[in-house]
């Protein structure tokens, strides 16, 4: 049996999971020696009884494993192990990381900078304009965004890291034959192609309930913190944001508006305490300082690549404006140019959908 095949075959054991199956590994070194053992040996460790020994013994599922090796051919995708060199360091760091994870694209060092977006699959048009902007300015950073690919929130984290040229992780609850929603195979396939598609389940599986929360416990063990954008009072990332706090990662929580059923969740979570209440990434950036090693002052931002077609000036116009509105004095000085010839340009820019105009001659992105 190749070593491969062991991890997958110890993996599909009944009654196995990621608790047992570290310590079987740590108790006997490989997944192969592990299915190797004696009775003895077997209820030697610690939470095995005699009929999960029984079933690491007698248990062999080679049409499985043959089936999973083909689908991972087909799909062009492989298997981390947990004693891979490329295997996520921040989750091997949790209680009880996967054993396995199936992996489209690559996870690369880069990627362990990386920052968790989730919320509810209801988002409202203040959710969704939250989760752009903070997955825009993440990804600025040169942050990886993480989410779930499920709708609303996780959605539009993901297509904003992707639309600013930056690097985006989905965690899957479900087989990567099985994307869900079905409606996102297109922006799983530019995921793979910008970072990574990845889940511990294996072809086949669907998205069922159970499986979402584990799921959860990986997009906050994988990355350094989680933001909470929108999330009523039984939205499943809460149960990230609890993971978060369990596996010792930062919460971070937008704030949201007062009595709206989307918000009902996050600002519990602000006003328990449970969460650091956010109101710009940079909030964000100087709590991650510490464990980063940087000082968060000298952190460079990389200008946000536009999805418009803008000549020179237009563009370095962009590049000094955010979501947070500026007036056109401070733009024109940022850019020795005079106030007509500012104003010149961000008219330019508004009439192509770039810029938008708020009272008192302050201007922001759109």
């Amino acid at each position: 049996m190749s070593d491969l095949a062991s991890w997958l075959t110890l993996a599909r054991v009944p009654g196995i999971g990621a608790a047992r199956f570290h310590a079987l590994l740590r108790r006997f070194g490989s997944p192969s020696a592990a299915l190797s053992a004696s009775m003895d040996e077997l209820t030697a460790v610690e939470g095995l009884g005699p009929q999960i020994a029984r079933a690491v013994r007698t248990h062999r599922d080679q049409a499985f494993v043959d089936r999973q090796l083909r689908l991972l051919e087909r799909h062009g995708a492989r298997i981390v192990t947990f004693r891979d060199r490329n295997y996520p360091g921040l989750l091997r760091e949790i209680y009880d990381p996967p054993p396995l994870l199936f992996v489209a694209g690559g996870w690369e060092a880069q990627d362990e900078q990386s920052v968790a977006v989730v919320g509810t699959r209801f988002a409202s048009s203040y959710g969704r304009k939250m989760a752009e902007s903070f997955s825009a300015e993440l990804s600025a950073y040169g942050f990886t965004v993480v989410s779930g690919m499920a709708r609303g929130v996780d959605t539009v984290a993901h297509r904003t890291a992707l639309r600013g040229d930056g690097r985006t992780v989905a965690v899957l609850g479900s087989g990567l034959d099985r994307p869900y929603p079905a409606e996102n195979r297109k922006l799983m396939a530019s995921i793979r192609e910008h970072g990574a598609v990845m889940t511990e389940q294996p072809f086949g599986t669907g998205p069922d309930a159970v499986n979402f929360p584990q799921r959860n416990r990986i997009i906050s063990g994988a990355t350094l913190g989680t933001i909470v954008v929108e999330a009523g009072k039984s939205s499943g990332a809460l149960i990230t944001a609890r993971f978060a706090l369990e596996q010792g990662r930062e919460v971070f929580a937008v704030p949201g508006p007062l009595n709206a059923p989307g918000s009902e969740g996050v600002n519990r979570l602000i006003k328990d305490g449970t969460a650091k209440l956010i109101q710009r990434v940079e909030d964000v950036i100087d709590e991650l300082a510490p464990r980063l090693g940087f000082d968060p002052s000298r952190i460079e931002r990389k200008p946000a690549v536009p999805a418009f077609d803008l000549l020179p000036e237009e563009k370095s116009m962009y590049d000094q404006l955010s979501t947070d509105p500026k007036h056109i004095d401070q733009l024109a000085s940022a850019l020795a140019l005079t106030s007509s010839q500012a104003l010149g340009i961000l008219l330019a820019l508004e009439l192509k959908g770039a810029v938008r105009q708020l009272p008192g001659m302050m201007f922001a992105r759109s």
